[in-house]
C-alpha cells in the first residue's frame, strides 16, 4: 500500500481532469451509429490534446486507449467497427497518465432509449459507486467500503462480479491493495490519508460467471446478462474522500434509487 503526499495527489488530479474531459467528448458522441473504434479516436485525441497518454494502450499488450463494453461484457472490451445500436448500453473505461501519474475512471451510458429494468441496473451500480465513496475515510477499514457497496447491489437485486476488482492507483495503473465489490465491514486494511484507490463496481443484472474470450481481453457474462461498470479514483484524506475523476457539480449525488428508500482476483481496467 503507497501512500501518496498532498502534492502527488495534487498531480493525480491534473491526470483526472485530462481524463475526465476526455470522457465527456466520449459521452456527447454516444448515439446509435457511432462505433467503439469511433470512440477509441475522439478520447485519444482528447487526452493527447491535453498533455496526457493515453494508460490503457499497450498496456499488457491491450491495443486502444478505450475499453469499451457493450451490453454483457463485463469490461476489456476492445473497441471495433460495430455500431451501436438503439437500445445497447456501453461501458467505456478510460485512463490517463500525466506528469508520471495516473487517473482511472468508467461510466456505463445508455445509447438511446433503453428499457426500465437496464436503467435500474446501471442507476444502481452508480449508486452502489458513491455508497462505498462516502465510506473511503480514514479510521474505517477496506471492508467496510466493499460491504457498503455490496449491500447497494444486492438490495437492488443484482450481482457483483467477482471474477475482477478495483485497485491501488499512482505511479503505478494497479497497485495494492485489490478492492473488491463485497466484503465485510470492519475488516481489512484500515484506510489511512494518502491512500488513492480505483474504486469500480462490477455488475450483472443476475447471478453468474464471467468468460474471457479468444482476444485474451473482452469479459462477457456466461448467460447473457447485461453488465454495468462505474470507476472514480479517489484519495481519502483527513477530511474524507477527495473524487478526484469527479467534476465539481458531481461532488454532492442522490443516493435514493428511484421511487425508493435508500438501501443502505483479477482487477478492472
Amino acid at each position: 500500500m503507497i501512500l501518496k503526499r498532498s502534492s502527488e495527489i495534487d498531480i493525480m488530479a491534473e491526470a483526472a481532469f485530462i481524463n475526465r474531459e476526455a470522457l465527456k467528448a466520449v459521452a456527447g458522441a454516444i448515439v446509435p451509429g457511432i462505433t467503439t473504434r469511433e470512440l477509441n479516436g475522439i478520447a485519444e485525441d482528447a487526452i493527447l490534446a491535453r498533455g496526457g497518454k493515453p494508460a490503457f494502450k499497450g498496456y499488457r499488450g491491450f491495443p486502444a486507449t478505450l475499453c469499451t463494453s457493450v451490453n454483457d461484457v463485463v469490461v476489456h472490451g476492445i473497441p471495433s467497427d460495430r455500431p451501436l445500436a438503439e437500445g445497447d448500453i456501453v461501458s467505456i473505461d478510460i485512463g490517463t497518465f500525466y506528469r508520471g501519474y495516473a487517473a482511472d475512471m468508467a461510466h456505463t451510458y445508455p445509447v438511446g432509449r433503453i428499457a426500465e429494468e437496464v436503467q435500474d441496473l446501471l442507476d444502481a451500480t452508480e449508486r452502489s459507486l458513491y455508497v462505498g465513496i462516502e465510506k473511503a475515510r480514514p479510521g474505517n477499514r477496506l471492508g467496510d467500503v466493499l460491504a457498503a457497496i455490496q449491500g447497494v447491489i444486492e438490495g437492488a437485486g443484482f450481482w457483483v462480479v467477482r471474477e475482477f476488482v478495483g485497485h491501488g492507483i499512482g505511479r503505478e495503473f494497479h497497485e495494492a491493495p485489490e478492492v473488491p465489490n463485497y466484503g465485510r465491514a470492519g475488516i481489512g486494511p484500515l484506510l489511512r490519508p494518502g491512500l488513492v484507490l480505483a474504486i469500480e463496481p462490477m455488475v450483472a443484472q443476475r447471478r453468474t460467471r464471467v468468460r474471457i474470450l479468444a482476444d485474451s481481453w473482452t469479459a462477457p457474462t456466461v448467460d447473457g446478462s447485461l453488465a454495468a461498470h462505474f470507476e472514480h479514483t479517489v484519495a481519502i484524506t483527513a477530511d474524507g474522500p477527495r473524487v478526484l475523476t469527479a467534476a465539481p457539480e458531481e461532488t454532492t449525488v442522490v443516493l435514493q434509487p428511484r421511487g425508493t428508500a435508500a438501501e443502505g482476483g483479477s482487477h478492472g481496467a
